[in-house]
């Protein structure tokens, strides 16, 4: 049973400016956000954890320090991939003795 469940939201700085909608570069510098977000999806699915992509944020469900760890390295990928820096938004829900999982949460509305 998963002891944690996270949710991760990277948010890749590219051209040393925040990414902002709208402006004469807004179509190329979304298209670099997603590649480079495709890119730490790609590193999420690699390591075999549970997940689930939503259009805000991945969905990682699994033991707490292995999640962590990826977060972690998760900013790296980002980086290497052609990001300047990243912004992260992390949502953590950690219970030793089990968190809801996902389709708990979700079954309902499919």
């Amino acid at each position: 049973m998963a002891n944690c469940s996270i949710a991760l939201q990277v948010l890749p700085q590219i051209k040393e400016s925040l990414y902002v909608c709208g402006g004469e570069n807004s179509n190329s510098n979304t298209q670099e956000v997603f590649r480079v977000v495709d890119e730490v999806i790609k590193y999420i699915d690699s390591t075999g954890v549970k997940y689930v992509v939503s259009p805000f944020e991945t969905v990682m469900e699994g033991d707490f320090d292995e999640l962590v760890s990826i977060v972690k390295e998760a900013q790296k990928i980002a980086v290497k991939a052609g990001a300047s820096s990243v912004l992260s938004y992390i949502k953590l829900a950690y219970n030793p003795k089990g968190v809801s999982t996902i389709e708990d949460k979700t079954d309902k509305y499919q």
